[in-house]
């Protein structure tokens, strides 16, 4: 039984779930939401912290800031609280009231943006404030998880070997997009190892992260109103855009059957099973990444009111009885960009 003394120093990283029984598919879930943050934002939190520590930028005066819709502000709330550094976190309109509360009851502040930027998203917004207030008082430290490397370095690090470990004839792995941090990670890890993986991004329809036009998006987590600094495309072999309704579809089918994850995870999975489809006669060793847990969006995506008076009253309708059959079948909404299709295969 493990004993810490910081609560960063917990983080389970072997645990997965198998699909099959529940959707149809083979298709194996990396759990990242089991440590004191709740997310995979953890392992990019403690790397960009720490860096920061090395490099001489963090002293007991400073203020970290960060632009975050919600995990990442939720493990830096910690980290900071754990450490003894001030921080405040810029969120939006978006993030989930509970990942609010929960900053503020780590000691943090939260700001949050209502501005639209050009994009029609909050991300421009976001991130001008914070530039504001940087500039205007030289004790903000701003790590900038969309262009710091530790935010990729922490998965090709961790996550990666983590995976590889538990799957050495990997054969294709599904990974959210939103600042690409974890995707630049895994796919560098995987480029170098000892056979090929191909690296499928999931992104959410009305993100611009791999071009396209934007769209509301109401579910925080994965997308982008910018292009992400740390996207660099030659990794990635596929795009598979999942539309909001069935990321809902997705995480009340896994609830239905105990598994409560969060909006990010429903995405990745909707995304993994439409691609599986399309591949259902390959022998094929599959793995996606959960980002996190659902409790934080009880009051959003597991929130009927909610769900009808942003999608309309038939989001789930009679999707709420689908078998496994009709579940594996794949979500018709999704979209699929091939981007290297012949790169990584072998017999």
């Amino acid at each position: 039984m493990p004993v810490i003394s910081a609560p960063h120093a917990f983080n389970e990283g072997q645990l997965y779930v198998d699909l099959q029984p529940i959707l149809g598919r083979s298709l194996y879930l990396k759990c990242e939401g089991f440590n004191f943050a709740g997310s995979i934002k953890l392992k990019a939190a403690i790397e960009m912290v720490e860096t920061a520590e090395r490099e001489g930028l963090l002293s007991q005066d400073s203020i970290l800031i960060e632009s975050s819709s919600g995990n990442l502000g939720v493990a830096l709330s910690m980290i900071a609280a754990s450490k003894g550094y001030r921080f405040l976190c810029v969120t939006d309109s978006r993030c989930n009231l509970s990942t609010r509360l929960l900053m503020e009851a780590l000691g943090s502040e939260v700001q949050v943006i209502s501005d639209l930027d050009s994009n029609g998203g909050f991300l421009g917004a976001r991130i001008d404030y914070v530039r504001a207030l940087c500039a205007s008082d030289e004790r903000y430290v701003w790590l900038s998880q969309y262009t710091n490397p530790g935010n990729w370095q922490a998965h090709y690090r961790r996550t990666a070997p983590e995976i590889a470990r538990q799957f050495p004839r990997l054969d294709v792995l599904f990974v959210g997009a939103g600042t690409t941090g974890t995707l630049m990670g895994c796919a560098r890890y995987f480029r170098e190892w000892q056979r090929p993986v191909r690296i499928v991004a999931v992104d959410t329809v009305g993100s611009v992260a791999f071009g396209g036009e934007p769209g509301r998006r109401m579910i925080p987590g994965l997308g982008m109103s910018m292009r992400p600094p740390l996207l660099d495309e030659s990794f990635v072999d596929e795009v598979v855009r999942v539309e909001e309704a069935d990321t809902i579809r997705a995480c009340h089918r896994l609830a239905r059957r105990g598994f409560l994850f969060g909006g990010s995870t429903g995405t990745v999975v909707s995304g993994a099973m439409e691609w599986l489809a399309g591949h259902e006669k390959d022998d094929l060793t599959a793995v996606a990444i959960a980002p996190d847990l659902g409790e934080r969006y009880l009051d959003t995506i597991y929130q009927r009111t909610w769900l009808e008076d942003l999608y309309g009253d038939q989001v789930l309708g009679v999707d709420q009885d689908l078998d496994s059959e009709e579940v594996a079948a794949g979500s018709p909404g999704a979209e699929r960009v091939s981007r290297t299709p012949d790169r990584h295969r072998e017999p």
